[in-house]
């Protein structure tokens, strides 16, 4: 159905053809179009009147003149091939409009085009054509402007299409495939081929084929029909705005078709320039324009782009030649003496530009020109001479302003300027507007660091306005919030660059930063109260911690940091938060330059201003640690929280391994190589310190190949030398230490303090392994600087020294060992007399296990001579007896080893004595013959030890380590007692699962208290479910039970016999391990009730008992009786439950 628009139109053009009468509208000349005009003006103007405003034409205004131009366009095409109307009507889109009106010539179209003023329309549609299209085309129109009468609209409209053509297709204004555009040029094609008689299919591909046809057409270049066109009208011409006009399109075409081969890129400074001048150049009273300034915007980027029009035919020589003569033609004939106007106008302006880039152009290209020529556009270069304008700030708002909310071409650049420009931001109300309303078109990094720099100024200044602040900071950080994670990281360096604390680098009034507070205690207790279990949760969490962040990186950090160590298990969320913004890390962020001499007013800003951003993390966490003392399960957070921080993340996208937040170098540096020290006066204690450095070596770090390892950067040796001297202080660790000397350490930080001194020396050796000549001065220091420590402390270090150094050793263990002299030389040490060579064999077995195995394979016994056995046995004792208080519990651990070897081996004799049996029953024992003698050997040096003459050697504390040395044989025994015991029953299976695993050095330190009661469960349970078994006695006879229960007797007693003679008789460690003996002895029982006789039962009670009634301590002393007790019970109980033979 055909509107009340179309046929207004459709009316207008029949009655312009019923004027025409007798003739028509196909056979109008030009000098008639007056007489007939009116109506098809003025339905023009009915329909598209009712969508202008404010002289602003709207978009539908626009598509009408569109439909206009293109419809009697196409009713031209189809006269000139010859219409069908049953193809037309189902092909042709605009069929009900076009066919209602008259047909037309190309006199009638171009007047059209005149009238209504749509040259760029027209130009538009000749875009969408084949070249040789165009030209054939711009000869018509050539034609149709030089045919009389010739006025200067006519020369306008000419002028118009040719810089519509340069500046190209009008991408704001074209659709995309359903644009009026596109469908013309495709009715264009279709009715071109039918002309040419192509088929259907062929017409498809028409514009294809008529660009292989441009490419081979003898046609000649648009610019040369332009250019000569134009000095054949140069008589028309009379007026000096047309004549500028025409110089400078012109000039600007000769030069982005000759004399630029790529865009010239201007700064969005030049272009605001260049758009300020033609602003001055709109009348008084004149708004400005959108569309103005779009149009503008065109002009310049057509002047500065190489023309889609390139010459084949025409050269540079030739074109210029054409335009000097114009331009001689028109000074000559008195039409530039109106350029000297204070006030130049718009044509002015841009032949001013022009002329400098075309003199620019030939300067810099070294392009060939004739002197004359170049002389002449100086010439009129200085004709053009204008007086320089001054804008204030508030016409560069509004400017931008447009291009900014109408997204005019290159905005974003435009909005980075807007950003940049402190000056403008003086306009308060309109500058935070135009951000407040196109948050859009600033969401990019150098955008919002711009902004952020100008809110800064801002703050700082006396006279802020705290409103328009707070209102600006807001913006900011919606802005921020709304930017991908990857340009949230970039800003977020940038910030750090800025400064650490972002918009509160320098003191802001109070209302801006309570406003900060609140925002920043709000997004943290959202993030703890709601946790992060999923990923969409922890990228939102991510995303507040980075909003807030981005106003003020080390408050936000100090948050993280405290809820990572306070709030018990948010150390894992924490990290992973900030695992997802590496610009907070700083790395990339350079060193800050030294400070200048100016004083400033905060010394904390100080501070914080020497920081580089890779430290500001650290420093947040000292800060944190520093004003409260850690208990023990915060340290153990900061711990965790560290190394998650260490831990490189893998990027999900590319797979590939990304820097850890915080690198391993780093957290040395600050936390450790400060605050470790001989003696601890800092917050951050030395304890602290070294398992902070084995948190840091157990990180799996991937170097680069062609790397360093990161070791290296943190004073490797002189940290070595600290870490040896520690070790030196451990050695004698149980003695009472002189107070602020020496630290007092828990066994599981000794046995870290040797887990880290080897690694470190490990690590160290591979690299000076790589460049040993980089490292041998370092190293001969290190060696020179251990001689004052104790002799041991050296082996920790054995990768280190490699084959530069001798193992040295104190004379009298080579009285004991054969060793090689190539590797092994002596030390003369006052305190290793003669008779002091197994005290130093048993310290080297101590220190590592191949050094063990070396004093083993070496030892220099004659097991033939009876004498040297037992001067050796007596010898090992006492020196065992010596080495025994110094021993960590890895040491001790490797210290049983060796002593059961030379139990085993027959080298160290220990007599087994009868002193806690009655009677020995008819057992066999020598399976278990190690363990009865190593329980024996035992007990002989607690003899000594708690002897009359080394009563008083130890401490309560030393004591009190060597019950837990003690203990941990105990259980070694206990142990390897079990293993020989083959428990073939489910119920014994479970016995054999409840024991407990032979301890390493790292779980040796820990609480026996639970592993015992574990043990006690699961052998209670056992005992709940008693064996049935089809034939007890034949199991009795072949499972060595008996044997398993008189060991377990023996150790008890020994275990008794040791607590009583300690100092206070009350060693918890020991105590525990009675129980667990008991538990064990009793699950046996459960598990094979004849492996003992009710007699016998009750005597082994009433043996137990009597032992354990020499405990001083009666807590203990009742709770064992208890114990011995349930023994006899469970053992009756079992037996009347099983069946008779």
């Amino acid at each position: 159905m055909m509107d009340k628009d179309a046929a207004v139109l459709q009316g207008a053009f029949l009655l312009a053809n019923k004027l025409c009468l007798p003739a028509s509208l196909v056979s109008l000349q030009k000098g008639d179009w007056i007489r007939v005009e009116r109506p098809v003006l003025e339905a023009v103007r009915e329909v598209c009147r009712q969508y202008e405003s404010d002289d602003c034409p709207t978009t539908r205004s626009t598509c009408w003149k569109k439909k206009i131009v293109c419809v009697v366009w196409l009713k031209l095409l189809c006269r000139e091939t010859g219409r069908d109307v049953e193809e037309e009507w189902r092909e042709n889109p605009f069929f009900a409009l076009q066919n209602g009106f008259p047909d037309v010539s190309h006199t009638v179209l171009l007047e059209v085009v005149k009238s209504t003023a749509a040259a760029d329309i027209f130009a538009q549609f000749l875009l969408r054509l084949p070249q040789f299209e165009i030209s054939a085309e711009l000869e018509r129109v050539i034609q149709h402007v030089k045919s009389s009468p010739t006025g200067e609209d006519d020369i306008q409209v000419f002028l118009e299409v040719w810089w519509e053509l340069w500046k190209g297709s009008d991408e704001q204004e074209a659709g995309g495939d359903n644009s009026i555009e596109t469908m013309f040029a495709n009715q264009f094609s279709r009715l071109s081929s039918k002309s040419s008689g192509l088929s259907p299919q062929a017409a498809k591909r028409l514009k294809l084929d008529t660009l292989d046809q441009q490419a081979s057409s003898p046609s000649p270049d648009v610019l040369h029909i332009l250019l000569y066109a134009l000095k054949d009208m140069k008589d028309q011409i009379l007026s000096t705005n047309l004549c500028l006009q025409a110089l400078s399109i012109s000039l600007d075409s000769i030069y982005t078709s000759y004399l630029i081969d790529q865009e010239v890129q201007l700064s969005p400074e030049e272009k605001m320039l260049i758009l300020l001048k033609v602003i001055s150049t709109k009348e008084k009273n004149e708004k400005l324009s959108p569309e103005r300034i779009r149009q503008a915007l065109r002009d310049l980027h057509a002047s500065h782009t190489p023309s889609q029009f390139q010459p084949c035919q025409m050269k540079l020589d030739e074109a210029f030649r054409v335009i000097t003569e114009l331009a001689q033609f028109w000074i000559s004939s008195g039409l530039m003496k109106g350029c000297d106007s204070s006030i130049p106008s718009y044509s002015a302006l841009r032949l001013q530009q022009s002329v400098q880039r075309v003199l620019t152009a030939f300067d810099e290209a070294k392009v060939s020109a004739q002197e004359s020529e170049k002389d002449l556009l100086k010439a009129l270069l200085d004709l053009l001479a204008f007086p320089a304008i001054e804008i204030n700030p508030e016409v560069y708002v509004e400017v931008a302003t447009i291009i900014i909310s109408q997204r005019l071409e290159d905005y974003q650049n435009f909005a980075v300027l807007f950003a940049r420009e402190t000056s403008w931001a003086t306009c308060d109300e309109r500058w935070l507007d135009c951000v407040q309303k196109n948050q859009a078109a600033f969401l990019q990094h150098d955008t919002l660091i711009n902004l952020t720099s100008t809110l800064m100024n801002k703050l700082h200044t006396e006279s802020s306005d705290v409103i328009h602040c707070r209102k600006l900071m807001k913006v900011i950080a919606d802005i921020f919030s709304a930017l991908s994670l990857e340009d949230k990281n970039k800003s977020l360096t940038a910030m750090l660059r800025l400064s650490s604390r972002g918009f509160f680098g320098c003191p802001v009034p109070s209302a801006v930063s309570d406003g900060f507070e609140q925002e920043l205690n709000m997004a943290f207790n959202c993030i703890i109260q709601g946790g992060a279990t999923s990923h969409g949760n922890l990228i939102t969490a991510a995303s507040l911690v980075a909003r807030v962040a981005f106003q003020n990186p080390e408050a936000a950090l100090r948050s993280c940091c405290h809820s990572a160590i306070f709030n018990k298990g948010a150390f894992s969320l924490m990290a992973k938060i900030l695992q997802q913004l590496p610009g907070l890390s700083g790395q990339s962020v350079k060193k800050a330059k030294a400070s200048s001499n100016e004083t400033r007013k905060e010394e904390t800003n100080e501070v914080k201003d020497d920081l580089n951003g890779g430290s500001l993390l650290c420093w947040c966490l000292q800060e944190t640690i520093k004003t409260k003392s850690l208990s023990d399960g915060e340290k153990e957070q900061f711990l965790k929280f560290l190394s998650l921080l260490m831990m490189p993340v893998i990027t999900v996208e590319g797979e590939e391994w990304r820097q850890s937040f915080v690198p391993p170098q780093e957290v040395v540096n600050v936390f450790v190589l400060p605050n470790i020290s001989l003696v601890g006066h800092s917050p951050f204690d030395t304890e602290l310190s070294i398992q902070l450095l084995h948190t840091v070596l157990c990180v799996d770090i991937q170097e680069a190949a062609s790397s360093h390892h990161w070791v290296l950067d943190c004073s490797p040796f002189p940290l070595l030398y600290i870490l040896a001297q520690l070790q030196d202080q451990a050695l004698r660790s149980w003695e009472q230490p002189a107070e602020s000397t020496v630290h007092h350490w828990s066994t599981d930080t000794k046995e870290l303090l040797v887990s880290v001194l080897a690694t470190m020396g490990q690590l160290v050796a591979a690299e000076v392994a790589a460049g040993s000549s980089s490292w041998s001065r370092a190293l001969f220091w290190l060696y020179n600087k251990m001689e004052d420590l104790d002799w041991t402390v050296r082996f920790h270090l054995k990768p280190l020294w490699g084959e530069h150094f001798k193992n040295e050793v104190p004379s009298s263990l080579l009285t004991v060992c054969d060793l090689p002299e190539q590797e092994w030389s002596c030390l003369d040490l006052p305190q290793y007399g003669q008779g002091t060579g197994l005290l130093a064999w048993m310290e080297c077995c101590s220190i590592s296990d191949s050094l063990q195995s070396t004093m083993l394979s070496c030892l220099s016994l004659d097991q033939q001579r009876t004498d040297h056995v037992n001067m050796f046995s007596k010898g090992l004792l006492v020196a065992l007896t010596q080495i025994l208080p110094w021993c960590s519990i890895s040491q001790w651990s490797r210290l049983l080893v060796a002593l059961r070897d030379l139990i085993t081996s027959g080298r160290l004799h220990v007599p087994f004595s009868l002193e806690y049996v009655d009677y020995l029953p008819l057992l066999d024992l020598r399976r278990f013959s190690c363990e009865l003698r190593l329980s024996v050997l035992l007990l002989r040096v607690f003899q000594l030890l708690c002897g009359s003459s080394c009563s008083h050697w130890l401490s309560a504390n030393s004591w009190a380590h060597v019950g837990r040395l003690y203990a941990h044989a105990v259980r070694d025994v206990m142990s390897s007692v079990r293993a020989k015991l083959p428990l073939l029953s489910s119920p014994a299976s479970s016995v054999c699962a409840s024991t407990p695993p032979k301890p390493t050095a790292k779980t040796d330190s820990d609480s026996p208290c639970t592993s015992v009661k574990a043990s006690k469960t699961s052998l209670e349970e056992t005992g709940s479910t008693p064996l049935k078994s089809k034939d007890s006695k034949e199991e009795v006879g072949a499972v060595p039970s008996q044997e398993v229960l008189f060991v377990l007797s023996q150790l008890y007693c020994h275990v008794q016999h040791i607590q009583v003679m300690m100092p206070g008789g009350q060693c918890e460690q020991l105590f525990l391990s009675s129980l667990e003996i008991l538990n064990h002895y009793k699950a046996i029982l459960s598990t094979f009730p004849e492996s003992s006789s009710p007699l016998e039962s009750d005597n082994t009670r009433h043996f137990f008992s009597t032992i354990t009634d020499n405990l001083e301590n009666q807590e203990m002393k009742a709770a064992l009786q208890q114990k011995i007790a349930q023994l006899i019970s469970s053992a009756a109980s079992h037996k009347q439950i099983i069946p008779m033979q």
